[in-house]
C-alpha cells in the first residue's frame, strides 16, 4: 500500500461514488423520460412510470444518506479519539473552538505537532486544508471509509 499523505488520503470506491450514482442519475433520468413520453401521447399510462421515478428517488435518497450516516458515526468517533489523544497529552479537551473539519485534518498529526496546530488552527482559524498541508510528519488513517 502505498504510504498516505496530503495528497492520496482522500479514498474513492468507484463502485460507490461514481457507478451507484450513475445508475441511479440513468434510471431517473429514464423515468422522466417515459412519464413524459407517456403524458405527452396520452398512451401506456402515468402509473408505472411515475412509480418508478418515485422508486428512483427513493433510491437515491438511501444511497445519499446511508453515506452522510456512516460519515457523522465516523466524525463522532474521530471527535472522541482526538479529544482523548489531546487529553491524554496535556490533561485538557481540545479547544471547543475548533470545528469538526478541524478535528478531522488534525487526526494525520503526529502526537508532537497535535499540540502546535491545534493551538494554531484556532488562533489563526485554519481551514482543515491548511492544516493537512501543515503537518510534517503524517500520521496514516486507513480506516476511514
Amino acid at each position: 500500500m502505498q504510504e498516505q499523505n496530503v495528497k492520496n488520503h482522500t479514498k474513492w470506491v468507484p463502485l460507490y461514488h461514481f457507478l451507484t450514482y450513475l445508475l441511479v442519475f440513468a434510471a431517473i433520468v429514464g423515468s422522466v423520460i417515459k412519464l413524459c413520453r407517456n403524458y405527452s401521447t396520452g398512451h401506456g399510462g402515468l402509473l408505472i412510470p411515475g412509480l418508478f421515478l418515485l422508486l428512483s428517488v427513493i433510491v437515491l435518497l438511501i444511497a445519499w444518506f446511508a453515506r452522510v450516516f456512516a460519515l457523522k458515526a465516523q466524525d463522532r468517533a474521530i471527535r472522541a479519539e482526538e479529544n482523548l489523544r489531546y487529553f491524554a497529552m496535556t490533561g485538557n479537551l481540545l479547544d471547543s473552538k475548533l470545528t469538526m473539519r478541524q478535528i478531522i485534518a488534525l487526526r494525520f498529526a503526529p502526537n508532537n505537532e497535535l499540540l502546535d496546530l491545534a493551538h494554531k488552527a484556532v488562533t489563526e482559524n485554519l481551514s482543515a486544508k491548511e492544516i493537512k498541508q501543515a503537518i510534517q510528519h503524517w500520521k496514516a488513517d486507513n480506516d476511514r471509509v
